[in-house]
């Protein structure tokens, strides 16, 4: 089938949210190389609402974790009917892998890592990647992307412009440094200690800027630890939605969390960013790319706050008092 004949595609990501974000670049290029296809986006319900803004898919599918037989073959059901004429697999799992089986004997076109199709990525070094020279390296695989960036870190960041024409976050009215302190609640050792967050943003407020808090309403604790040590800083937690976390990143003079999907989120803004890895996460392969400084250290307890200052003081000047 001609690149021309594609007219229904299927982009899977489920998730998680860092994930997502990263994949942003390769959907961008889909979109580029299918400009007259309808593009359907199937994920989970969470990123619904930050992917029915972008203009790299036409319609989002929130289905993609179904539970239990009856709903798994629904799912499988709706796809057949669909009649999709290629599939790229961004998710790469053996979730994703069984979608492809579920569609035997006649699959549509499938690029990915499902056993059998029609697209494969071959390399054997793509889970030594980062995600996203990995996809634009599927993407080369897949005849849609012949001259891909897949050299170490020459892949590009993905772009969010977009966000900012169709999300409205109030600003603070002076330059603001944005916290991201939390992460998943399973994986503490992602997270640089709350007591940090706290001397650092009163380090920030101390040269001029304000300091916005965000987090799941889970994280609310960890604003109040901040707030005890710096009681100037704005609480958010629990008020913000991806869209809104996304326009605050793109209007921040500086953003600084741990490896967490709202902090990718804020990251592909542009936002100058500082991101703090431990040894739970590999920053080569997963680390967001554009104005971003990573911190790495096997246990982010030991990391000091003035490490995370002298970065902040590399990558934004502070403001002028009035």
């Amino acid at each position: 089938m001609a690149r021309r004949d594609i007219e229904k595609i299927l982009v899977i990501k489920l998730s998680a949210l860092g994930d997502v974000v990263l994949a942003l670049a390769a959907m961008k290029r889909i979109r580029e190389a299918h400009p007259k296809a309808h593009i359907t986006l199937l994920t989970t319900p969470p990123f619904e609402a930050l992917m029915r803004m972008s203009p790299y898919v036409d319609e989002v599918d929130t289905d993609g974790r179904p539970e239990g037989f009856r709903a798994w073959m629904a799912l499988l059901g709706r796809l057949r009917r669909a009649r999709y004429d290629r599939v790229y697999d961004l998710q790469t799992s053996s979730r994703s892998g069984r979608i492809h089986l579920g569609l035997w004997p006649f699959p549509p076109q499938w690029s990915g890592i499902a056993f059998g199709c029609s697209h494969p990525h071959r390399n054997r070094r793509r889970n030594f990647m980062h995600t996203l020279e990995r996809q634009a390296d599927q993407l080369k695989e897949a005849g849609i992307w012949p001259d891909a960036p897949t050299g170490v870190g020459e892949a590009p960041p993905p772009d969010l412009s977009w966000i900012l024409a169709a999300a409205n976050a109030p600003a603070p009215a002076r330059p603001y440094a944005l916290l991201i302190p939390g992460g998943s609640a399973h994986r503490p050792e992602k997270r640089w200690p709350a007591e940090r967050y706290g001397e650092f943003a009163k380090a920030m407020i101390a040269r001029g800027f304000e300091v916005v808090v965000i987090g799941g309403a889970q994280e609310t604790e960890l604003a109040e630890a901040i707030r005890r040590l710096a009681p100037e800083a704005r609480d958010l937690t629990a008020k913000t939605d991806l869209p809104t976390v996304a326009a605050l990143g793109a209007r921040a003079a500086l953003v600084v969390g741990n490896d967490t999907g709202p902090l990718h989120l804020a990251a592909a803004t542009g936002a100058p960013t500082i991101v703090l890895f431990s040894a739970a996460s590999d920053p080569d392969l997963s680390a967001p790319r554009g104005h971003v400084a990573v911190l790495h250290a096997p246990d982010l307890a030991d990391m000091p706050v003035a490490q995370v200052l002298q970065a902040a003081e590399a990558l934004t000047p502070a403001p002028v008092r009035a």
